[in-house]
């Protein structure tokens, strides 16, 4: 069949952000691709606190790197600081799209009831959660090459600069104007994967 997984292609792990779902536009776009591309990607619903969630995370991770050999991460915005502690802490190719840097401030402008952009569930934003963001936060980057970072600066949630000082030493792509939900996005792909699928699946452990 055409959507048959490609040999020694690394397990994919789609992440999306902040009150996002795997309905969101990216996500069906990534996916869309991957299908065409006969790539399988893994785009799960990220709907509890971030200790669970990174918790889970790995769980996935490990198990799609004993299936496959090999693993890389996409990211956007929470998603992409998730991606960023996973692709540290396993030395995995990571994709970020107008990743957040410090989602320990911004996000107690939220603290409470929050509803989903996409599914209408509600989810409660705690302190506690806070604080589970900070202590997964990767002050410095092992490997800061390992790291495409997609910023657009016409971003009106988050602060580019913040990301591009960040990822300064990363594969570091600043497009002007764009807004957060990063506009043009399905263009970026073919780069995006050529990127992530270079020299994953084979890297020895």
């Amino acid at each position: 069949p055409s959507n048959a997984a490609r040999t020694n292609t690394p397990y994919v792990l789609y992440l999306h952000g902040f009150l996002s779902s795997p309905q969101s536009l990216k996500a069906k776009q990534a996916l869309t691709y991957c299908q065409q591309q006969g790539i399988e990607i893994d785009i799960p619903a990220l709907t509890e606190g971030p200790a669970a969630t990174i918790a889970a995370l790995r769980e996935r991770l490990e198990a799609g790197i004993a299936r496959t050999g090999g693993a890389v991460l996409i990211g956007s915005s929470l998603g992409g600081y998730y991606a960023t502690y996973l692709a540290n802490h396993y030395e995995l190719r990571a994709a970020l799209i107008n990743p957040a840097v410090r989602p320990y401030l911004l996000l107690r402008d939220y603290l409470g009831e929050q509803r989903n952009y996409h599914t209408g569930a509600v989810h409660e934003v705690t302190e506690e959660q806070m604080q589970e963001l900070l202590d997964i936060e990767v002050e410095t980057l092992a490997t800061p090459e390992n790291f495409r970072v997609m910023l657009q600066t016409g971003d009106e949630t988050l602060d580019y600069a913040e990301a591009a000082a960040k990822y300064a030493e990363s594969s570091l792509h600043i497009h002007q104007g764009g807004d957060h939900s990063y506009q043009g996005f399905d263009n970026e792909l073919p780069q995006l994967f050529a990127f992530l699928l270079s020299r994953t699946a084979t890297k020895a452990r």
